[in-house]
């Protein structure tokens, strides 16, 4: 009886984090990114590029940048969702929770993300190719949600949402179908990158599949980066958690049978060693997320189930994005270089803190 209640309580979500880990390290060599088979941040960056929001390294011979591509991976995460929750009676558009602050806050998650080279997802699985760069961002993550459960334990709110039509909760799914006829159909007013991180890509079919099936186990488990630290400090709860260090485990596993577990901070693949800024844009991405109720991968599969919040939140890391590479506040493999990455992450601080306290509800008692 007690192993049926353990699996109950864990087995979902556990075995949900060896299927993300074991995805991304097959992700990765189909042909994506070392270290990259999945990264939110890094992949709406892609398609920001290529939809001309962003040109990062843009070579006129070539005619397009370095980070220009519509990633299947974040269609297919949207879609999954979109397909179990419709199946399992899940789909119920809902939103009008405070969208312009939703927005606002999933800029700064999105330059902080760049800034370390990679969202929470992409942060374990760093940890787990044995970049300790990441390590290091994760001490920043950690203290960010700490700092948005400070905000929470005195009543944060950004307010209730409410029902609304079913037309507005598919809009953001049928952004998703229309996207993926332009990857397949290639049109000249769409980029894609003939080198750099946009050009490394596993074949359209089998991204798309394996987030299909990522993006339905992630709605089913309500898998959630944030949600797991978050749950742990405040309920004692450890069940995302679980899902956290499964991620972990299984890239881990991954790396060591490839050959290619390389620990250490020096030479890591599209990652920088710059100890204090992985810290600061970590924490960043922690604290804006609490804020927003989840991580970005939680947030794209709200946005699938017709939470018109979070796909405004998502429209939010979109335009973060071509910010960051359109005013040099991105990172790069030789780190922050001489961009304004003080004065960004600065304001996404003071924005965040003027949020959080103009925020906080009057707690009774």
């Amino acid at each position: 009886m007690e192993k049926e209640s353990f699996w109950k309580r864990y087995g979902l979500l556990t075995g949900t984090g060896l299927a993300v880990g074991a995805a991304a390290v097959l992700l990765t060599g189909l042909g994506n990114p070392e270290n990259m088979g999945f990264c939110i941040a890094c992949f709406l960056r892609d398609i920001a590029g290529a939809l001309n929001l962003q040109r990062a390294g843009f070579d006129a011979e070539a005619g397009t940048g370095i980070v220009q591509y519509i990633r299947p991976e974040i269609i297919g995460l949207v879609l999954g969702a979109t397909v179990l929750a419709f199946a399992k009676r899940e789909f119920r558009p809902r939103g009008g929770s405070s969208p312009m602050l939703r927005f606002i806050i999933a800029v700064f998650v999105m330059i902080g993300a760049l800034v370390f080279l990679g969202c929470p997802l992409r942060m374990v699985i760093r940890i787990g190719g044995g970049d300790l760069n990441a390590v290091v961002g994760l001490a920043g993550f950690i203290i960010g949600i700490l700092i948005g459960i400070l905000f929470l334990n005195r009543g944060f709110s950004l307010r209730r949402a409410y029902a609304q039509s079913m037309t507005e909760g598919l809009v953001f799914p049928a952004l998703m179908a229309a996207l993926l006829i332009l990857l397949l159909a290639r049109p000249d007013f769409i980029f894609f990158s003939a080198k750099g991180p946009g050009s490394m890509t596993a074949p359209v079919p089998a991204a798309l599949l394996i987030a299909l099936v990522t993006g339905a186990l992630a709605q089913r488990s309500r898998l959630c980066m944030v949600g797991g630290i978050r749950d742990a400090v405040l309920f004692r709860d450890f069940r995302l958690i679980s899902a956290f260090a499964a991620i972990i485990v299984a890239v881990l596993a991954g790396n060591l049978i490839s050959g290619k577990f390389h620990p250490g901070f020096a030479g890591q693949p599209v990652a920088h060693t710059e100890a204090l800024w992985n810290l600061l844009g970590m924490t960043l991405v922690g604290w804006g997320s609490v804020l927003l109720g989840g991580c970005p991968l939680r947030q794209l599969i709200l946005a699938g189930e017709g939470n018109t919040d979070s796909a405004v939140t998502v429209t939010g890391f979109i335009v973060g994005a071509a910010i960051s590479h359109n005013f040099a506040l991105a990172s790069s493999g030789d780190g922050t270089g001489n961009g304004p990455v003080a004065l960004a992450v600065a304001a996404g601080f003071v924005v965040l803190t003027v949020i959080s306290v103009m925020n906080m509800q009057k707690l009774e008692g």
